[in-house]
This record gives C-alpha cells, structure tokens and sequence, in this order.
C-alpha cells in the first residue's frame, strides 16, 4: 500500500498583530480582488468599452459584497440547510468557514446585473471582462483551500502524489485543492485571456467570453469532483454525483446558450482597426 506524501505543515495564519490575525484564506480574497481589479482596468481602455475604469473602480465595492454575502448564503442553502435552518445564528459567522464558489458566482451575476442596470453599461460587455479576471481569485482561493488542508480529495493508491491529509484520515487523498487551482484558475485564466488579448473577433462578439467562462468553469469542475472528497453533511446527492456537479450542469448548459447567442459587436467607425486588434 501506498503510504502518501506528508501534508506540508503550512500556518494557516500568515501573520498577527496583537489581537488581529491575518489568514491565508482572506488574503487570497483581497489578492483576487485587487489583481482582477487592476487586469480589469487594462481591459476597458483596450476595449473602449462602456465598463470604463471609473465605473470599474465603483464596481469593486459592489463585486466584494456580492462575493461574501453570495457566497455564504450559498453555503447555506446548498450544502448544510437543515443545520442553520435550527442554528440561524450561525448562518453569519463567516470566520467558522463555509463558503460556495457556485453561491458567490451568483452573488457577483446579482451585483453586475443591478450595476449595469443603474449605471447604463453593457451587461455582456462588462460580464467578459469580469469572466477573464475571475479566475485569479479561483486560483488563489484553492491555493488558500490546500494550506488550511480542507476540501481534500478522495482516498486513492494510483498517484504518487497522494497526500495524508491532517484530517483526512490515515490514507492518502487527491490534491484535489491543486487539480482546481490548475485547471479552473491557472489554465482558465490562459485559455480567457490569450482568446481576449488576441483573437480581437472573440473579444468583440459580446457573450461569447462569459459562456466560455461558463461551460470551461463546469466541465473542469464536474470532472475534478470525481476526484474530490464530497461533502460530510451531504455525501452523493444523485447516484455517484456530488452537489458540485449537479449545480455544474445548469452553469455549463448557460454557457453554451451565451456563446451560442452572442454576436459580434458594434465597432465604431472612429476607432481605427489598430485600437482593437
């Protein structure tokens, strides 16, 4: 049998100041935040797009709460409702751990659809931008997963990168924390951003990069669940499938409808060929 690697003993706290503690965790939210901010600028003025820097720099407030309130509230239904169903108390005590990436998706949709509304933009057009910076969030919040050894991956003897997890038990699992950092961060990330920066026919059919978004996000995502321990509370919720992957389908079943609807935008006849391409 084989007998894992050892979980590299990692502090989940990065620093503390007195009675502050810093963690990893929420480091990788305000890194995310701030990288996909500071991309999504560079993107609105190559673009010229109606999601300018300006309204950019305001969405950041709106993306941020979306995220945590989104995200908790995901936790909470999807995954653990009958517990704070008789705990409400407990459904705001975010520092106790619990958060759905599939809630938070729908917090920042939630956000952006109210911020395009109120500010006159292009929903479409800011919804690309946000889709190409999203995954630097993805890839540092797994990264984050892995030092706090949560969110571990199955049992398994058939990869010598096994890992004995500090509370995963005696055997060996799956990273299953990296395999999601790498796909649905790192190699999401490239695959966005190379088809933004350089295919101009891409970035300028409106929809087409958020279904891309969409349909990679869930295919990497129900194929990595396979690998991925499910939840305690909820186990397999249809058949073999976890709830991971049944909220995938309906996500990459929209991403199809985007990129199959989305259409080339309108150029305008003052912006030479060379600011677009």
């Amino acid at each position: 049998m084989y007998a894992g690697l050892p979980y590299p003993d990692i502090d989940p706290v990065a620093f503390q100041l007195g009675w502050v503690v810093i963690r990893w965790y929420s480091l990788a939210y305000i890194f995310g935040l701030v990288g996909a901010w500071l991309l999504a600028r560079q993107m609105s003025q190559k673009a010229k797009s109606t999601f300018t820097v300006l309204k950019i720099d305001d969405f950041l407030l709106w993306a941020t709460f979306g995220i945590i309130l989104g995200g908790r509230l995901g936790y909470v239904l999807f995954y653990n409702l009958p517990y704070y169903l008789e705990f409400p108390e407990k459904i705001l005590a975010v520092w106790e751990g619990g958060m759905s990436f599939h809630g938070g998706l729908l917090g920042v949709v939630l956000a952006a659809v109210l911020f395009a509304w109120k500010k006159q933009i292009s929903l479409l057009a800011m919804g690309d931008i946000l889709a190409c910076v999203a995954p630097i969030g993805l890839f540092l919040g797994r990264l984050a997963n892995f030092v706090n050894g949560e969110l571990f991956g199955r049992v398994t003897q058939s990869v010598p990168w096994a890992i004995v997890f500090p509370n995963g038990g005696p055997l060996p699992r799956h990273p299953s924390q990296l395999y999601e950092a790498f796909f649905e961060g790192l190699v999401l990330f490239i695959v966005l951003n190379t088809l933004w920066w350089f295919v101009p026919r891409y970035r300028n059919r409106h929809g087409f990069m958020s279904g891309l978004f969409f349909l990679l996000y869930g295919l990497f995502r129900f194929g990595i669940e396979f690998c991925r321990e499910p939840d305690a509370n909820l186990g397999f919720v249809a058949g073999s499938l976890s709830m991971g992957q049944l909220l995938c389908v309906p996500m990459m079943l929209f991403g199809i409808w985007l990129i199959l609807k989305s259409s080339p935008a309108t150029v305008l006849k003052k912006i030479k060929d060379s600011d677009i391409s």
